[in-house]
């Protein structure tokens, strides 16, 4: 049978365990596509897998990855909705086509179930989405849509949708972030962004064009900022990248009925929070929402959005698709310092 290149971590201590192997290209089933990978978006949850610090349990000797947009190259006999040529993305849980996740990990892909470090994959047909003619986006742009695109889709539009005139924070410049923030600003919404570098907010605001940009560290008590901001309303819809460590300085900054959406659990609290959250949460009369992407019918209407709204999004750097590319591109991640998505590209 033909060759393909795989990566596989059989162990999870550093990005170096990364390692190349030559595997058959796998043949789809009934119900199953053959989709050649053109480009891989790395995120925050990678680099925890590679150095066994992902609060879930992996499979042994994983395919990292999750995201991946690319070229359908062969179907199989029952699918009739996608032909030869057409672009798609794969989304990131198997299983999970609509609503809540049932299950923590089964169908995750390169947690739970192999990923997408890969030159082929197959998927089922119901957890492919296809791509519309005219798109004007990179595959990396496209594939960075997988995890931080259907995040912020889930945040803004998966319990109070967000309304044209609403305002938006996000934390951060990182993927999830920027990706909201363009999302955001297509709906009409006031846009703010928060960040500790006045040279990351220097070029986001050159970039993106928010409203209004508050660095954190000059501005610890930055949710009377932002209430300042919006003229005493608050926000109405928050991304929140920090967790228990910026939790409260949202909750200042929310206005009452709105939403926190926690996507992540970057800023550390300490032992205890002194301030009582619970009551604060009661007198904003608070939606604090915890989520976990998405499923794919949302990953189906970001896409027709997104390519309805001809939006383009950031990609700080793209790697090639070796091994040596690929753990710099881990590492480059790891540092902190990119802003966007940074991708893996295949020829």
């Amino acid at each position: 049978m033909p060759q393909q290149t795989v990566f596989r971590f059989p162990t999870r201590i550093a990005f170096e365990d990364l390692t190349s192997y030559q595997e058959d290209i796998p043949k789809p089933l009934g119900h199953e596509v053959l989709i050649r990978v053109r480009a891989i978006c790395l995120n925050s949850r990678d680099t925890q897998i590679a150095t066994s610090t992902y609060l879930l349990p992996i499979k042994e000797n994983v395919v990292p990855g999750s995201d991946a947009a690319g070229d359908i190259v062969e179907v199989g006999e029952l699918v009739d909705d996608f032909t030869k040529g057409d672009r798609v993305l794969a989304c990131f849980d198997h299983t999970r086509l609509y609503g809540p996740a049932q299950h923590e990990l089964s169908g995750q892909s390169g947690g739970g179930a192999d990923g997408v470090m890969a030159q082929y994959i197959v998927r089922p047909a119901s957890a492919v989405t296809k791509v519309p003619p005219g798109s004007p986006q990179t595959y990396s742009e496209l594939a960075s849509l997988v995890c931080t695109g259907v995040t912020a889709w889930n945040a803004l539009y998966g319990n109070n949708p967000l309304i044209p005139g609403q305002v938006v924070l996000v934390q951060g410049t990182g993927g999830t972030s920027m990706t909201a923030l363009v999302l955001a600003k297509a709906a009409g919404a006031t846009t703010i962004v928060t960040s500790s570098s006045d040279e990351k907010l220097t070029f986001v605001n050159e970039k993106f064009n928010p409203d209004y940009c508050i660095n954190y560290t000059k501005t610890p008590n930055w949710g009377a900022e932002a209430m300042r901001l919006t003229g005493g309303k608050g926000v109405n819809h928050i991304i929140e990248i920090g967790g228990s460590g910026t939790i409260v300085q949202s909750l200042a900054a929310l206005a009452r009925g709105g939403v926190i959406t926690v996507v992540g659990y970057l800023a550390k609290s300490g032992d205890k929070i002194d301030t009582d959250i619970l009551m604060l949460a009661i007198e904003r009369e608070a939606v604090i929402r915890g989520l976990m992407i998405g499923p794919k019918c949302m990953q189906d209407d970001l896409v027709d959005f997104v390519v309805r709204r001809q939006l383009r999004f950031h990609v700080d750097k793209e790697y090639g698709f070796t091994r040596e590319e690929i753990v710099a591109a881990y590492h480059a991640l790891n540092s902190g310092k990119h802003i966007g998505k940074i991708c893996i590209v295949q020829e």
